[in-house]
């Protein structure tokens, strides 16, 4: 279990027992890519794959933390002196949500950490999200202080875009901060609201993994936001949120075609999310999974972050579920899983179809796995 890892890290390297010991989920969006940014809406669930983080006080003022799932790697920094960054990727999220709580006046001294998850890492199922509230959440223990969960989220987002320099939107850390057991949460991403929508008892979440590892930190992630942006200012809107689809057709004369397609998904994206929600509520998974296929043919041709294999694997696994279900690419792109809502009976068939019909690019099977929808972050 990842508790026990922690614990078993933190006794080995510190030589004593943790005082705080906490967990934050990984995620699965179901549908709504892309639009958290843009002030949209999403449908995501937090998952039975998390972060665990167990923590002690240190004397000497510094931030110690050890990852278990690095060859057990450290790293030490100052608390309270300005962000710098560290030599490992991990190390820059502990230090980044550190230096957030800062900026929130919050109170941090010394403390020391022991990190172990299984959330696979460039999967888009939120490893990043999941390791910055779980180290929140067990630094705000240990000040002995508490912060609500939009709060968190907040503080996780800002580490994320200030410190590791992906402008990500709020979506990954509130679903981190506020899951709910059994069910997805419609989030209005502009005010924050949440509108749990149960999963049916007979429906499953199943996510495989395409072998392709992405990185969102910088790169072709920020580009699309930044070609929102400008699309948004086009059309004289706050936000793509602000845009209906008979607005983006009626004003759309002068803007470039990848800008006026990038606004599409988003503009088309929000409303299947919608719908999908009220879908997935009463139980209609033929309509669910139509949103579903439609979300994902609008990533690969007008946002343009899927990738061949993903499409492949998407293709599998909607093609045996023929419309009782849906299958789509989740996360913000460039590799990672496909998420498919799938009836329970039909869960075996799906995943003999991936073993049998996919490959990743170097040759490898697909992981696939059956999750819970889950709680958000807490105390283990």
């Amino acid at each position: 279990m990842n508790a026990d890892r922690a614990r078993h890290a933190y006794r080995r390297h510190f030589g004593c027992e943790p005082s705080v010991l906490v967990r934050a989920p990984g995620r699965v969006n179901l549908i709504g890519e892309h639009t958290d940014y843009n002030d949209g809406f999403v449908l995501p669930c937090a998952i039975d794959r998390e972060t665990v983080v167990a923590g002690g006080p240190a004397d000497d003022g510094l931030l110690h933390a050890i990852a278990a799932d690095f060859a057990n790697e450290t790293d030490t920094c100052p608390i309270g002196a300005n962000f710098v960054p560290a030599a490992a990727e991990w190390a820059n999220y502990v230090r980044g949500v550190t230096t957030a709580l800062i900026d929130e006046n919050i109170a941090i001294s010394g403390a020391r950490l022991a990190i172990a998850g299984d959330v696979p890492l460039g999967a888009g199922l939120s490893s990043s999200a999941s390791l910055e509230v779980a180290v929140g959440t067990a630094l705000a223990a240990l000040a002995g202080t508490h912060i609500d969960p939009d709060r968190m989220a907040r503080i996780a987002q800002r580490a994320e875009n200030i410190y590791v320099g992906c402008q990500c939107g709020i979506m990954d850390q509130l679903i981190a901060t506020r899951g709910v057991n059994g069910h997805a949460l419609l989030i209005d991403c502009r005010s924050l609201a949440c509108r749990p929508v149960a999963l049916p008892r007979d429906v499953l979440v199943m996510i495989a993994h395409s072998g392709v590892h992405h990185t969102h930190a910088g790169g072709k992630y920020n580009t699309r936001r930044a070609q929102c942006i400008e699309a948004a200012a086009h059309y004289r809107v706050p936000m793509l949120r602000d845009l209906d689809f008979a607005g983006l057709e009626r004003g759309k004369t002068g803007l470039n075609d990848i800008a006026y397609r990038r606004a599409r998904h988003v503009v088309t994206e929000n409303a299947r999310t919608l719908a999908a929600a009220d879908a997935l509520a009463a139980g209609d998974l033929r309509t669910m999974g139509r949103l579903m296929g439609e979300s994902h043919a609008s990533m690969r041709e007008d946002f343009e972050i899927t990738v061949p294999a993903v499409d492949r694997l998407a293709d599998i696994m909607a093609g045996v579920l023929d419309g009782a279900g849906g299958a789509r690419m989740t996360g913000g792109g460039f590799g990672g899983c496909v998420v498919a809502v799938v009836p329970a009976e039909m869960v075996g068939a799906v995943r003999e179809a991936v073993a049998r019909d996919y490959r990743s690019p170097d040759g490898s099977a697909a992981d696939v796995f059956v999750c819970k929808a889950s709680d958000g972050a807490g105390p283990v």
